[in-house]
């Protein structure tokens, strides 16, 4: 494991374990002007996250969801969710989790996701593989769209009519289609083969920086609805195992 690698398993491992200490305690909730939801815990663990990364790699760029871009001339950037299932959160629902990416002249090269409430720690780097608390991790083998498990953009009040449509054309074609409200879950599932693909509409960089590596080194595709590779404007992408992503990219632009 690198150095890199090192510190944002142990800033998300933290990060983590504030989260889940401070689920039942009174939590301060604002609305962002885009409908989300934000707490003084998402800004807590984004701090402790950012003290990590700065005491050890000063000269980096960072980007996170509530602090913004700290620009510093670096070929590296670290890309943080302190808490990406805030509304989850919230309820007292337990798919939430932790995403911290990092971006090495402009490619995406490694990411962490950790689940806190089960322990899970997923991370990745270039040409090294995926894994999950040690142990290597792969996408699914299934092939036939009938059998596979879906899931689908949450944020259905945003663009209603287009997901509607896409989602009716998508149900009959699938075994099932779930809706987690954590991209950092959904994704760690898709790496390790528990769900099959995602289409995904209202995503940002940092909600899908880290899942992205551990997709692709677990041998899965996530492209943009056209096929083309990520950007930080992008915000919707289909993440999958590869053997159902022309079929999915199909069924998006519909």
């Amino acid at each position: 494991m690198t150095e890199i690698l090192r510190i944002a398993t142990e800033a998300a491992g933290e990060a983590g374990a504030l989260l889940r200490s401070s689920r039942r305690t009174a939590l301060t909730v604002e609305e962002k002007a885009d409908s989300s939801l934000v707490t003084n815990v998402d800004r807590e663990a984004e701090r402790l996250i950012v003290s990590r990364i700065e005491a050890a790699f000063p000269g980096h760029d960072i980007i996170g969801e509530e602090r913004g871009r700290t620009s510093r001339g670096s070929e590296y950037a670290w890309i943080i969710d302190p808490l990406d299932g805030t509304h989850n959160f919230v309820r007292g629902m337990e798919t939430y989790g932790v995403s911290v990416g990092v971006r090495r002249a402009g490619a995406f090269d490694a990411g962490v996701i950790f689940m806190p409430e089960t322990a899970e720690m997923y991370w990745a780097e270039r040409g090294s593989g995926a894994w999950r608390n040690g142990a290597r991790i792969h996408v699914s083998a299934r092939s036939d769209l009938s059998a596979c498990g879906i899931s689908f953009d949450s944020e259905l009040r945003v663009e209603t009519e287009r997901k509607l449509r896409v989602l009716g054309a998508l149900c009959p074609r699938v075994f099932n289609v779930r809706m987690f409200g954590s991209s950092a879950r959904t994704l760690s599932w898709i790496a390790e083969g528990a769900l099959d693909g995602v289409i995904e509409f209202s995503d940002h960089l940092w909600d899908f920086a880290a899942g992205l590596v551990i997709v692709e080194e677990a041998g899965g595709s996530m492209t943009g609805f056209s096929g083309a590779a990520l950007t930080d404007a992008d915000t919707a992408y289909i993440a999958s195992n590869g053997r159902v992503h022309r079929e999915l990219m199909d069924l998006a632009g519909t």
